[in-house]
C-alpha cells in the first residue's frame, strides 16, 4: 500500500481519534525519515511489516497516548528533547520560565548559578543554559529515571554548563547557594483528578498533582528558597492559571519582593516572579 493511500485509509477508519499530523509523524518513526521527505514522496510503497509496525503506533495513539511518548521526543524552546513516560512532556506554557529567567541572567554577569527544582527530562534547564552560557544550571529532581533522560538530554544537545543529580527537592543541596530558583512543580489539587485528562494521563502523576488546593509543593518550594538564594536572588515558580493571588501570598508570606506574575501565550496567569 502507498504512503498517501494508508494515510487515507486510517482517517476514514478512525475519523477524529487521529489526525493526518499525527500519521505523518507517526510514519517519520517507522520509516526513519522526516515529515519533509514522507510528503514530498507520498507515492512510496510500504511494506506489510511498515504497515503492521504503523498499526501498532496508531493503535496506542487512538488510545489516547501522546505522540512525544510514541516519538520519544518533544520540541521546546527550539530545542528537541528526549522524552519518556517516566518525565512530563515540556509544554509551551513552561517557555515563559525560560523567557524570564534569561531575562533575568544578564550577559555580563560571570559564574552565575541556578537552580532547576523537579527539572524531568531538563527542559527549563538545558534551554536557559543553552541561552546563557554565563551560568551553570543545576538540575534536580526525585526520580532518577529523570535525572537519566535529563542527562542524555545534555549529551544530545552538547551543553555542557549543566548537570544533573537526584534529590528531593533541597535535601542534597544544603551547602549550595544560587541567584536563581527556577521550578514548575506539581501544582493540580489531588482532589482534583477530573482535571487529568488527554496527555495527562499517561503522565507520571507525583509530578502533576499536590496537597493543599495543589499549593503543598510550592510553598515548600517557597519557604525553603530563601536559604539557597543570594540576596537579590530571584525565585520562578509555574502555577495553575486560577492561582496566582494564593501564590502571590505565598511569596509575600515569606518575604519576596517584586512579586509579579506573568501571563501564559494562552493569556492564562501561568509564571510568578519573587526577588529575595
Amino acid at each position: 500500500m502507498k504512503i498517501n493511500k494508508f494515510i487515507k485509509y486510517i482517517i476514514n477508519k478512525f475519523n477524529i481519534l487521529i489526525s493526518r499530523l499525527d500519521i505523518e509523524l507517526i510514519l517519520t518513526l517507522v520509516l526513519r525519515k522526516s515529515r519533509t521527505w514522507i510528503i514530498a514522496f507520498d507515492d512510496i510503497k510500504l511494506s506489510n511489516i511498515q504497515i503492521k509496525l504503523l498499526n501498532y503506533f496508531i493503535f496506542r495513539r487512538c488510545l489516547g497516548e501522546p505522540i512525544a511518548y510514541l516519538l520519544n521526543k518533544k520540541e521546546f524552546w527550539s530545542l528537541s528533547f528526549i522524552v519518556s513516560k517516566d518525565v512530563l512532556i515540556p509544554r509551551p506554557e513552561t517557555e515563559i520560565i525560560v523567557e524570564k529567567a534569561i531575562s533575568i541572567i544578564k550577559k555580563s554577569y560571570k559564574n552565575y548559578m541556578v537552580l532547576d527544582l523537579g527539572t524531568g527530562c531538563g527542559a527549563i534547564a538545558l534551554s536557559i543554559a543553552k541561552e546563557r552560557n554565563n551560568c551553570f544550571v543545576l538540575g534536580i529532581d526525585i526520580s532518577e529515571k529523570s535525572i537519566i533522560i535529563s542527562r542524555k538530554n545534555a549529551i544530545k544537545l552538547k551543553i555542557k554548563n549543566a548537570n544533573f543529580i537526584v534529590s528531593n527537592w533541597f535535601s542534597k543541596i544544603k551547602n549550595n547557594v544560587f541567584n536563581l530558583i527556577v521550578s514548575n512543580p506539581p501544582y493540580i489539587d489531588i482532589y482534583e483528578r477530573k482535571l487529568i485528562c488527554g496527555d495527562l494521563l499517561f503522565e507520571p502523576l507525583a509530578a502533576l498533582v499536590s496537597y493543599n488546593k495543589g499549593l503543598l509543593a510550592i510553598e515548600n518550594i517557597i519557604s525553603q528558597s530563601r536559604q539557597y538564594l543570594f540576596n537579590n536572588g530571584w525565585l520562578i515558580i509555574e502555577h495553575g492559571w486560577n492561582q496566582k493571588i494564593a501564590v502571590q501570598k505565598l511569596f509575600q508570606k515569606y518575604e519576596f519582593e517584586n512579586v509579579k506574575t506573568y501571563k501564559d501565550y494562552s493569556k492564562l496567569n501561568r509564571v510568578t516572579v519573587g526577588k529575595k
